[in-house]
Formats: C-alpha cells, sequence, structure tokens
C-alpha cells in the first residue's frame, strides 16, 4: 500500500527492515507527532508487514512502499510518494545514488546515514543542481557520522559571530564514547578501500581534506595536513588518539564553512581526536587505540586476511543487543578559538550507543525537521550538509530529545 501521487507522505523510510532502519521507525513510531504521516519502504512486501507489526501501535497503519535499489522506476514512485525521505540502505557507494537522483528530480528531501567521501562527491556532482532547482535538501551524513560535529562547529560560529570575536582559527573536537563498530560502517569502508586502491584519481579525491567543497580552487593549496597520525597529549593532560571518524567528518565541517560562504573563517583549520583520558593509563589507551586503528584499516585493504576479519567484525545488518545500545553514550567537545582571541567550548552528547541507537534519534529527528520545520529551516536547496539544511530546527528537536548542545565562552 502506498499514498497516491497527489497525497504523499510525510516520512518514509526506506530499509526499514535492517537494523538501523528498524531502530529508526520504533523511534518516530515512540516519539513524531501523531498527525505525521510516515511509510515504510523496502524491498519485500512480507518483510515490511512483519516489520510493522513489531512497532509500538502508533505504527500499525502506517503504509508500505516497496522499492529496490536496483528498480530505478520503483524509487521514482519512492519518491514522488514522499515528502521526506530517510534511508539506511547502504553502503551507499553501492546503492544509494539512484535514490539520491529520484529525490532530487522530485523536489522530496533527503537524508541518510552515509560516511563515504566518494559517495558524497559524486552525489554532490551529479545531483546538486537538479536539487537546487527543484527545491529539495539533499542531507548526508544525518547520525553519528556527521550531527555532533557539525552542529557542534556550527553552533561555535554562532556564538563568536554574536560576540564580534571574528573567524574561528584552530577548532579541535575530542570524541569520547562508548559503543561499537556498525557492520554498515565496516562495509563502507571496506568498499571504499577497495575503491581507492584501484582508482588512482579516486584515492587522491579520499584523501583530500576538501574534497567536499563546493568550489575547491577557493580552498587552501596544498591541503591542509591530515589529522594527528600518532598519540598526543593536549594542554589540559588529556592523552588522544585518531578519532576512527574524523577523516568524514572534518570534510562535513568544511563544506557547510564553505556552503555558507566561508563564514567560519577562511583560514579554519579543523581536526578531530579520540579523548583516551589523563596519566599513564590515558597514554596507553592512546597508543592502543592507535596501532589497533591502523591495524584494522591494514587488514581491511589487504584482500588475504578479509575471510579472517570479517569473522569477527560485525557484519551489515547486524547490531548490539538492546541492552548493550542503552549502556552507550557519547561526548563531543568542540574547543574553538577565535582570531580575536575569544575562546568558545561547544559541548555536544548524547545516551545510546552512538552508531545505533544516538544515531536512531539523529535520523528520525533529521526527518522531522526537514518534514515539519517549513518557513524556520534554512532557505537552502541542493546537496546541503545538516548544519546549512537544518541549522537551530535541528539544534532545537535534539535538546527536546534529550542530546546536549551547550555553548560556553571560557
Amino acid at each position: 500500500m502506498s499514498y497516491p501521487q497527489q497525497d504523499p507522505v510525510d516520512i518514509a523510510l526506506y530499509g526499514a527492515t535492517g537494523f538501523v532502519g528498524a531502530l529508526t521507525a520504533r523511534y518516530l513510531a515512540e516519539h513524531a507527532p501523531p498527525d505525521v504521516r510516515i511509510a515504510l519502504a523496502g524491498r519485500s512486501a512480507a518483510k515490511l508487514a512483519e516489520a510493522r507489526a513489531g512497532l509500538p501501535a502508533a505504527a500499525r497503519d502506517w503504509p508500505t512502499i516497496v522499492a529496490d535499489a536496483a528498480d530505478r522506476a520503483s524509487l521514482d514512485r519512492l519518491a514522488r510518494s514522499s515528502r521526506v525521505v530517510l534511508t539506511t540502505v547502504g553502503p551507499y557507494a553501492r546503492y544509494g545514488l539512484p535514490l539520491v537522483e529520484a529525490c532530487a528530480r522530485a523536489g522530496t528531501h533527503y537524508a541518510d546515514l552515509s560516511g563515504e567521501v566518494l559517495f558524497v562527491r559524486d552525489a554532490i556532482d551529479r545531483c546538486h543542481g537538479i536539487a537546487a532547482g527543484t527545491g529539495a535538501r539533499i542531507v548526508h551524513s544525518c547520525g553519528f557520522d556527521s550531527i555532533p560535529s557539525d552542529l557542534g562547529v556550527w553552533l561555535a560560529h554562532r556564538a563568536a559571530a554574536a560576540d564580534g570575536a571574528g573567524d574561528l582559527t584552530e577548532v579541535r573536537t575530542v570524541a569520547s564514547m562508548r559503543g561499537g563498530f556498525s557492520g554498515g560502517t565496516l562495509d563502507s569502508l571496506r568498499g571504499q578501500l577497495d575503491t581507492v586502491r584501484d582508482d588512482r584519481a579516486a584515492r587522491r579525491r579520499a584523501a583530500d581534506p576538501h574534497a567536499l567543497s563546493p568550489d575547491r580552487t577557493a580552498e587552501p593549496t596544498p591541503s591542509q595536513p591530515a589529522d594527528a597520525p600518532r598519540p598526543a597529549r593536549l594542554d589540559d593532560g588529556t592523552w588522544t588518539a585518531p578519532f576512527v571518524m574524523a577523516s568524514y567528518n572534518t570534510r562535513i565541517v568544511r563544506r557547510s564553512n564553505a556552503l555558507l560562504g566561508h563564514a567560519y573563517g577562511r583560514g579554519l583549520r579543523y581536526g578531530e581526536l579520540q579523548g583516551c583520558g589523563r596519566g599513564p593509563a590515558g597514554a596507553a589507551v592512546a597508543a592502543g587505540v592507535t596501532g589497533g586503528l591502523g591495524a584494522l584499516v591494514g587488514s581491511l585493504s589487504f584482500a588475504p586476511l578479509r575471510p579472517l576479519i570479517d569473522r569477527v567484525l560485525p557484519a551489515p545488518g547486524a547490531g548490539p543487543s538492546e541492552r548493550t545500545r542503552a549502556r552507550g553514550w557519547f561526548r563531543m567537545d568542540v574547543r574553538a578559538p577565535s582570531e580575536s582571541g575569544a575562546r568558545y567550548r561547544v559541548r555536544v552528547g548524547g545516551r545510546g550507543d552512538p552508531g545505533y541507537a544516538a544515531t536512531a534519534v539523529m535520523l528520525g529527528e533529521s526527518g522531522l525537521a526537514l518534514a515539519l520545520g517549513g518557513t524556520a529551516l534554512p532557505d537552502r536547496a541542493g546537496s546541503l550538509t545538516p548544519a546549512t539544511a537544518m541549522g537551530d530546527v535541528l539544534v532545537d528537536r535534539l535538546r527536546a530529545a534529550g542530546h546536549t548542545y551547550a555553548v560556553t565562552r571560557e
């Protein structure tokens, strides 16, 4: 069942039978206003009906829409039947582009959980102009990749601008969290590693800190240096290691800056680190995290080891138990000095495993922001970021959902 074209649903959730899709569906069933019309979308009518039957009573009358990434006509119907499409179907480089194109053509807002630089770059190149013309907001990275980072730096900029403190300069985000790797994220990483191994041009794009800029020629050359490759200690004594998502999140933040006319500052330098604690114990943890990340990427890059690694890492579509998800949490500490010498700190945080429970909140609230935000949303269309597409509307919704976005001047 689906609503006819003249009566589209407010939100269609594509991938509703997958692990994160099911978590997002449950979140919407428990938190969406009762007058918001929601549909579940996926490849199998039978599986969609089964997934709907397991949701709270508010979802029992939700329609289902059958759509397949390999059937472009079905994706066109999905886009035309919806005001907003949320998708958890990845890896996006393999499955995502036809849906982005369908939404851009239809003028339908779109949000995903992508953390794939090459996919997002392709989507920008193919769909930004089309979406800008139809009024569609195409918003990638609406989960732990990369809402906390993107909104956190945007809020720091807003505070500095309100104080007349000038541009942001050397901004660093220190992340702490409790949670596991997402199987879908690991599958996306495998795909990108395979692509860059065989394609020199793709390897250059993936390594470019400004790979997602709307105008690469306007960005610094040579590219800014990569994030710290080894353990380091901050001024407050905290030991840090490279943050697993830094290489992607930093590109989203830089795209936001560029889309806003480099309002954060043309000289902005931005990086992300993982906090590991203080003293000898913190140093040991930092060394372990750094070595572990290097070993993970190295093993996934070496084809003969793939079968062995795949046995111990979570598979796509799988995830931790409800108890494990509930025990998770994340904190992002954005430290943002400005050119006037003023220093700002934005504390972002939330409960629940960041890659699963907290991400379901972020994606669900992104859908509600796009569906209900109306004229309160920034007046922009095209291929955007969470900050440039939703701004205060999303910040307010996430605060109301229990997440922290606290800004202070130090």
